[in-house]
């Protein structure tokens, strides 16, 4: 393993990809090895690390992933389900880890990356956040504690509005945390939407509500609601940073790892 870890960042001149470019500067174990963007992006050619406003650093922003890829110890993809899988068959069979914060992945998808991951090391989150994650580990705990029978389960969100996928990953990850602690698949219980005349609530369910609008960075609850009282249990991302110092934390860890599938309660040592 190299004494300093060349990233690859995707997504290079957007908001979450300038936080990566910031977040892998300010950490003394991680070097920026390639900048990608879609093809016919107006940053194409331009120096990623004077458009991420970090000074100049001579890595030029490419719209080629093979070249932005080359000499990568890791990959950290904040993009779109289609690319992600591209990302990660090339991962895979160049043996380069893979840091994925992509959310809105289908079935499908998810199982082409459980494949990718029998090759190479991939860390698949959908959040970045140390403070989302161990939210994650409480409402599962309570999940488990507070039975179906009296406790109504239901989480909210809201992101800025240019988010295109609801529910937000971080929200399916705590709807899986709160189905993992009552031992029942979100798949089945879900509900993610209410319209007309629904009936009355099914017990056992998880329901989901979406907000979107502004410039909302990620706002995250889960309420518990039983008869005369509730809990709620929430996040508020202040600052996009937050997300990519974790992503580039998991980076420094994935890249030490043997091949596999994890999550950032491996990274951070908590998935018992």
């Amino acid at each position: 393993m190299n004494a300093t870890i060349n990233i690859a960042v995707t997504g290079a001149s957007g908001r979450m990809g300038q936080a990566l470019i910031h977040a892998i500067r300010e950490n003394p174990k991680t070097v920026l090895s390639g900048a990608l963007e879609r093809e016919g992006a107006d940053s194409i050619g331009q120096d990623s690390g004077l458009l991420a406003g970090t000074g100049e650093n001579h890595v030029e922003i490419t719209d080629n992933f093979t070249v932005a890829f080359k000499g990568a110890d890791v990959i950290v993809d904040f993009t779109i389900p289609q690319a992600t899988l591209v990302f990660a068959e090339y991962a895979a069979e160049n043996r380069i880890a893979h840091i994925i914060g992509t959310t809105g992945c289908d079935e499908v998808q998810d199982l082409a990356i459980a494949r990718a991951a029998e090759s190479t090391a991939i860390m698949k989150s959908g959040n970045m956040s140390m403070g989302v994650i161990m939210l994650s580990v409480l409402v599962e705990r309570a999940a488990k504690a507070l039975a179906a029978s009296d406790w109504d389960i239901e989480v909210f969100e809201m992101h800025h509005k240019h988010k295109i996928d609801a529910p937000s990953g971080t929200a399916l990850l705590l709807g899986n945390a709160a189905a993992e602690g009552r031992n029942i698949d979100l798949a089945e219980s879900a509900v993610r939407g209410r319209d007309g005349i629904t009936g009355e609530r099914q017990e056992g369910t998880i329901g989901f509500a979406a907000l979107r609008g502004g410039s909302v960075v990620g706002e995250h609850s889960v309420m518990f609601a039983g008869q005369g009282e509730s809990i709620t249990l929430s996040h508020r991302a202040q600052d996009r940073g937050i997300f990519a110092r974790g992503a580039i934390n998991a980076a420094v860890w994935t890249n030490a790892q043997k091949p596999g599938l994890y999550s950032m309660r491996d990274v951070l040592g908590i998935n018992d």
